[in-house]
């Protein structure tokens, strides 16, 4: 096992970022399609084609979900995606030619690096050049490239993040498995301590910004820069609905690993995908608390993962600190 979203068979990632303007994206395809669902609980989200994975709605498979930075401007890299899919006759028979299904999400990184460039056309096509079963970089890539936690101090005082991935396999064959690019307004916590979040004036460890918030602090007024956009991928069988339900006991594993979390301030959105390799006469409890625990430590290793950038320091820049005290 690679102990990633690559567990589960069919999949391929591919991620792509601009290393000086921090930002970038990552693609998740599956081209033989799978189920998908949705659930979005922040109040800024920004995101493509989520209305389609309504279990109401037609269309059943997608080849390929998108996290981006970016923000709004974010959402063209999945034009790219759809360009690279289309050029491999997969998608949705349509009659005269398939149809690429592509959803997606963004987060705002666009405080962080060089606003003016973003995840483009040709960027999301990248990623999917890019796309390999066999290697996941995790931290600094793709759409963690730009990604920070920790935002009620203002950009100047947040802690570096990253994308991050977690599996689980049953005796029984089945996999469970998360990726997620970790941008929130909160902080993250592991074991009930925060390991990256808002710093203190010297930037030398983390403050705790739910207590920050309780004596006034707010930056000066929220802003929507924020957003963790993530991914549970399981070679279960299940159907839209099942992998709608998923998604919502999925965030559970936002909850446990960041505080304040589903804020109006965020975005936040988890999608399934459903390979139906193992037909399961699923147990969607089991499945879904299976969704929480790999979402939870993908979540950590995230910022486990990650690398301090330009004045931003990461989790491992701060532990070495402590150490050298």
């Amino acid at each position: 096992m690679y102990n990633n979203i690559l567990d589960v068979k069919g999949l391929k990632v591919g991620q792509v970022e601009d290393e000086k303007a921090l930002t970038g994206c990552t693609v998740v395809i599956c081209e033989n399609g799978a189920t998908c669902g949705v659930d979005v609980r922040g109040s800024a989200p920004g995101t493509r084609e989520t209305d389609l994975l309504d279990p109401i709605n037609s269309v059943q498979k997608v080849h390929a979900v998108v996290l981006s930075g970016g923000s709004a401007f974010g959402l063209e890299s999945t034009c790219g995606v759809s360009k690279y899919l289309e050029e491999k006759n997969i998608g949705f028979e349509a009659g005269p030619c398939k149809v690429p299904i592509v959803v997606g999400a963004v987060l705002f990184d666009l405080a962080i690096g060089n606003h003016k460039i973003r995840p483009d056309k040709q960027m999301g096509y990248e990623a999917c050049l890019n796309a390999s079963e066999t290697v996941l970089e995790q931290g600094n890539y793709g759409a963690g490239c730009g990604a920070s936690v920790g935002k009620i101090r203002g950009p100047e005082f947040v802690t570096k993040s990253g994308i991050g991935s977690h599996s689980i396999k049953l005796d029984n064959g089945i996999v469970v498995s998360a990726l997620v690019a970790v941008n929130a307004l909160g902080d993250v916590y592991e074991d009930g301590k925060v390991i990256a979040g808002a710093l203190n004036n010297d930037k030398t460890s983390c403050l705790n910004s739910y207590e920050l918030m309780k004596q006034g602090v707010t930056k000066g007024g929220f802003s929507i820069d924020n957003t963790t956009i993530g991914i549970i991928a399981t070679n279960a069988k299940l159907d839209k609905a099942q992998c709608k339900k998923i998604s919502q006991m999925a965030h559970d594993g936002y909850a446990r690993a960041i505080f304040p979390i589903h804020t109006p301030h965020d975005g936040d959105t988890i999608f399934t995908m459903a390979t139906g390799e193992i037909e399961t006469g699923a147990d969607l409890t089991l499945l879904g608390s299976l969704a929480v625990e790999v979402m939870e430590k993908s979540i950590i290793n995230a910022v486990k993962n990650a690398k301090g950038v330009k004045q931003i320091p990461s989790y491992n820049e701060l532990k070495q600190q402590l150490l050298v005290k």
